[in-house]
């Protein structure tokens, strides 16, 4: 009798436990929509972050691991190198990637480590309660910054993306969003291209940042949630590719 294996979405379908109107969830789908497309699942392996999306390794039916908080891209560094022939990615958030974390994306980016990143940007510390990040908006109010955040007290926001690509480590640099059909699919272009450099043994790092809501902590509706990053995230954090070819 002939055995047959069936190739199953790497997407689980499962309940997450994200708030209503999150954008973890669509940006779930379209990282392993990718990997779907490109051929990748059996030699993929993700490292999930610590904050909203800790428990990203029971929504992708890939290897995962889950790392020390901020430290995804130093683990990646050690997984890529002993295992080159493996697709590394990295899935964090603001809280872990620009804050505590800072240090290890901005040297595995000057050593032009060959991993892609998925950086999530929703402004906010999400998981521990809304706390200000090093993301958050000028007169944003988050549990921490109730009248705002004020520059002269809690310093500006921290544009992570334009800090890197001025590195010559870093191969690939774009900003995208969530918050409408269009943009959605714009994300997952930049994506594709971040994991096909890995494909393409590339030299250097791919990072796409992504602006996506929190509705919870935000406290706003999730379509106002989704307006609030068009009309106002885009401002402080543009939109577009900032280093790379076409």
């Amino acid at each position: 009798m002939k055995t047959v294996f069936k190739r199953t979405p790497t997407l689980k379908d499962v309940t997450t436990h994200y708030c209503p109107g999150c954008g973890h969830g669509i940006a779930h789908r379209l990282v392993a929509e990718i990997i779907d497309e490109l051929g990748i699942k059996g030699r993929t392996i993700g490292i999930a972050p610590v904050g909203c999306a800790v428990l990203a390794y029971d929504y992708f039916d890939i290897d995962m691991v889950e790392v020390a908080h901020g430290r995804a891209p130093a683990v990646a560094t050690g997984m890529k190198r002993t295992n080159p022939e493996k697709i590394i990615f990295s899935y964090q958030g603001d809280g872990d990637l620009a804050s505590i974390g800072t240090a290890e994306i901005i040297h595995a980016a000057h050593r032009a480590e060959r991993i892609t990143v998925v950086f999530i940007n929703n402004a906010v510390y999400g998981m521990t309660g809304g706390q200000m990040a090093p993301t958050t908006m000028l007169n944003q109010v988050t549990s921490t910054t109730p009248l705002g955040r004020d520059a002269a007290d809690q310093g500006y926001p921290l544009q992570i993306a334009e800090m890197l690509a001025v590195l010559p480590g870093a191969i690939y640099v774009e900003r995208c969003a969530l918050y409408n059909p269009a943009q959605i699919l714009n994300t997952k272009r930049a994506l594709k291209h971040a994991f096909q450099l890995q494909l393409d043994n590339a030299t250097g790092l791919a990072l796409v940042e992504v602006l996506s809501p929190c509705p919870t902590y935000w406290r706003m509706t999730p379509q106002k949630a989704m307006e609030w990053i068009e009309q106002e995230m885009t401002k402080v954090f543009p939109l577009g590719r900032l280093k790379g070819r076409t």
